[in-house]
């Protein structure tokens, strides 16, 4: 009778096959294998069962129907059912052969052992054959269902050395436990991990440990024999420690191995730092580039705000990614493909990118600051366009046109004036009318440009003139209260947008608001000029981005600055900030 912790975790072999192959079978070319697998698993489920139940001859045959003849012929046909190739047609006769004969002697411990043993030779031997012809997405899955039946091996093995009894029982089967998860993971999820660094990992580990037990065993003998009896716990404790401080170097030693044999020498973190650093400029891509083909990476790239800006390599699914710092208002980061094999980047790839990072910021960091400044001008250049395009149709349509005229009159004049005094003196005081306008006009033209104030009077002064002709809709005059504590010499575009803005916000605190009270602060600090203009009325509604507050915000944002403009029952206010500095 088999013990129930053994049961147990038959039970829980046989469940893992079910719903894994019935998770399998909604994918089409997986269906073969996915059907027998559902099967082995209820055999195995109901062999438990009887065993828990009854026990004897029934049990044993449901064992072996499930383990020896189902589940191989479902590993043979996974991932997808093959038999037209020869070493598929015969890998299949010898694999279900075996299992039809185990069935039969089931009752031979001797024939169904050989029978299992020919089964597992055969299927390693098929599985290694159908890994080197396989597309890359069966190779994917069949390394996976190879990492699950490698560790089964290694269990069995490992076992019967241990002399575990019950528990050794539980461990093999809950290793084999492992393998119908593994095929799903295969087809549905192959690359959530890099399963080849899995293996790597497994393979190293298992030699290391067995490298271990091998030189506590070999050290325990030699005691053992000069002493003339076995060696007491003390001893034993004192062999266990200094054989296992050749564990860990064993590792490194065999990962190092195996890493050169598999993907070539890995480079020294110094010199690749060296390196990287010589390389990186103001190009990304030159630098990414520098810094893949120093630590060997696949794939390397820059990333702004979640877009890529500058890629080195093919893309891999398996990627680290490193912060790095570009202020507040913009995040980036360094993303690197993972080596062939690598879980994770070592720490001597981690030291070299931790170094080259800060680097690779103020490379990003130039790059903002040369797209703003791209578009910075792209924008200045349509501004001094589109007031080019003004000044050319106010000159054309209006000065243009009104200077055509004077000509016309002068015309008029001459001709008039040896007969006709009373009419060349009513076409002089045309002539007079329409030249003061022009002046008018070409006044207005100046002044649009820059107010003429702001040289003869200066920024402040301008300021209250203007603001004495600021009337509301019933002809009440606004009072505004201007401070300007330590204003000194501004910029000229500084000046004229700060007047702009100034004037633009009374006068709509004139029009729309209930009050006749304005208060207007500009304050200088060492990089900008703060601008506050506040009032004590109330518009009844919230405001609305409308041309004065647009133009207002346009003026600000033309020199890098910003403003904003909100109404509440208290009053409104506009606040805005002038960078002074280039």
């Amino acid at each position: 009778m088999t013990a129930y912790p053994s049961l147990l975790a038959l039970a829980v072999l046989g469940a893992s096959a079910v719903i894994s192959g019935l998770a399998l079978l909604g994918v089409r070319r997986v269906r073969p294998s996915a059907v027998l697998m559902v099967f082995a698993g209820l055999a195995i489920t109901s062999g438990t069962v009887l065993e828990a139940t009854g026990g004897g001859y029934p049990p044993r045959l449901a064992f072996i129907i499930g383990g020896a003849l189902l589940a191989p012929l479902a590993l043979t046909a996974y991932p997808a059912l093959t038999w037209r190739h020869p070493v598929d047609f015969v890998s299949l006769v010898v694999i279900g052969g075996s299992g039809v004969l185990a069935v039969v002697w089931a009752a031979s411990d001797a024939v169904a052992t050989a029978m299992v043993l020919v089964i597992g030779c055969s299927l390693i031997a098929h599985t290694w054959w159908k890994i080197e012809r396989a597309t890359d997405r069966d190779r994917w899955a069949l390394k996976w269902m190879a990492l699950a039946g490698s560790l089964v091996l290694i269990t069995m093995f490992i076992t019967p050395f241990m002399q575990l009894g019950t528990v050794g029982e539980v461990i093999a089967y809950l290793a084999l436990g492992t393998i119908a998860p593994a095929l799903y993971v295969g087809v549905r999820r192959p690359e959530v991990v890099d399963v080849r660094g899995l293996m790597v990992r497994l393979v190293v580990f298992v030699t290391a440990v067995v490298g271990y037990v091998a030189l506590f065993m070999t050290v325990e003998s030699l005691v053992e024999i000069l002493g003339g009896r076995v060696p007491p716990p003390g001893t034993l404790a004192i062999i266990g420690a200094l054989a296992a401080t050749t564990f860990h170097p064993l590792q490194v030693v065999l990962r190092a191995v195996v890493d050169e044999l598999l993907f070539g020498a890995r480079p020294d973190p110094l010199g690749a730092a060296t390196r990287v650093v010589g390389h990186i400029g103001d190009d990304p891509v030159l630098a990414l580039r520098a810094i893949r083909e120093a630590l060997v990476l696949p794939y390397c790239a820059l990333r702004l705000d979640g877009k890529t800006v500058a890629q080195s390599g093919a893309e891999v699914t398996h990627t680290r990614t490193l912060p790095l710092s570009l202020g507040p208002d913009r995040s980036g980061e360094l993303a690197v493909g993972l080596r062939p094999g690598d879980l994770t980047l070592s720490a001597g790839d981690s030291n070299v990118l931790s170094l080259v990072a800060p680097l690779l910021a103020q490379t990003l960091r130039a790059r903002v600051l040369a797209d703003e400044l791209r578009e910075s001008r792209g924008q200045a250049i349509t501004a001094i366009e589109e007031e080019r395009r003004r000044l050319r149709r106010d000159l054309h349509d209006g000065l243009g046109a009104r200077l055509s005229g004077i000509a016309f009159t002068l015309d008029a004049l001459r001709n008039t004036l040896p007969n006709d005094s009373s009419a060349a003196e009513n076409l002089l005081r045309t002539l007079r009318q329409e030249t003061v306008t022009a002046i008018e006009d070409i006044r207005g033209l100046v002044y649009a440009m820059r107010p003429p104030a702001l040289d003869e009077l200066g920024l402040v002064t301008a300021l209250r003139q203007q603001a004495l002709a600021l009337r509301a809709p019933d002809g009440t005059p606004l009072r505004v209260d201007l401070h300007a504590d330590r204003l000194q010499a501004l910029p000229a575009a500084v000046e004229v947008a700060a007047y702009r803005i100034v004037i633009e916000a009374l006068t709509n605190v004139a029009r729309h608001s209930t009050s006749t009270n304005a208060t207007v602060s500009l304050t200088l600090s060492d990089e900008a000029l703060e601008i506050e203009i506040t009032d004590d009325g109330s518009t009844g509604t919230s405001w609305q981005a409308g041309v004065g507050i647009t133009s207002m915000g346009e003026r600000a944002a033309e020199l890098g600055g910003t403003l904003s403009a909100e109404s509440t029952p208290e009053g409104g206010r506009v606040y805005a900030v002038l960078p002074t500095s280039p």
